[in-house]
């Protein structure tokens, strides 16, 4: 379960106040998988970014007992100067693995980003659709409550979002998923229910396509 209490959250722009959300109160259920909807700009990245711990409101709070990944899709938690295996050995340190774990991490990492050679050469000297696998395959790495994706599905190729989705709804089957997406089918894929954002609000929808049809009207 998830819940906000009366969370507010707002960026200062030239001396005026610009609302992500203001004074919500929401409970998202437990064992739930959710699609996050809202227009450019709306803040659905700053709220799975506070939803990992990155971000945080400026009143109220959200809490929640899960435990949460790093949003997949953005790249600012990696150090461009350390390789795509030194960023990973590090990351495998903080979660306190065994030599032997991190051994397999890093091969799994390796493999489900695709990234060949570069997984060997600095941060970077990527592209942001190589910043965004290596995260994605890191994430999948490790065992988390929730699953946090903004926009992944897009990267790569074909064969490489359907690599994805394969990978998603297999973690699924026993984890939550909360996704920021822009395709309808996507959405209904992978979440049962949804959350529009709009106007520094947050309205939850039991079913996905409820969700939408707010979203698309």
């Amino acid at each position: 379960m998830i819940r906000l209490e009366n969370a507010t959250k707002y960026y200062d722009v030239k001396g005026e106040r610009k609302y992500i959300m203001r004074d919500v109160s929401l409970t998202i259920p437990a064992d739930t998988s959710v699609g996050i909807l809202g227009r450019n700009g709306a803040g659905k990245t700053t709220f799975l970014k506070m939803l990992g711990g990155i971000d945080f409101p400026n009143s109220g709070r959200i809490v929640s007992e899960h435990h949460f990944s790093w949003p997949m899709g953005l790249t600012g938690g990696v150090q461009g100067s350390l390789t795509g295996k030194e960023n990973a050995k590090f990351v495998c340190r903080i979660y306190s693995r065994s030599e032997s774990e991190m051994k397999e991490m890093l091969q799994f990492v390796k493999d489900f980003s695709e990234l060949g050679p570069y997984f060997d050469m600095p941060v970077k000297t990527y592209s942001a659709g190589m910043k965004a696998r290596l995260g994605f395959g890191l994430s999948l790495a490790f065992d988390f409550d929730y699953y946090l994706i903004d926009e992944t599905l897009s990267v790569g190729d074909t064969k490489f979002r359907e690599k994805c989705k394969q990978a998603l709804n297999k973690v699924k089957a026993t984890r939550n998923i909360l996704l920021v997406n822009h395709n309808p089918q996507a959405l209904r894929q992978l979440c049962e229910a949804g959350v529009v954002l709009d106007d520094g609000q947050l309205t939850y929808f039991d079913e996905i396509d409820d969700a939408i049809r707010f979203y698309q009207s």
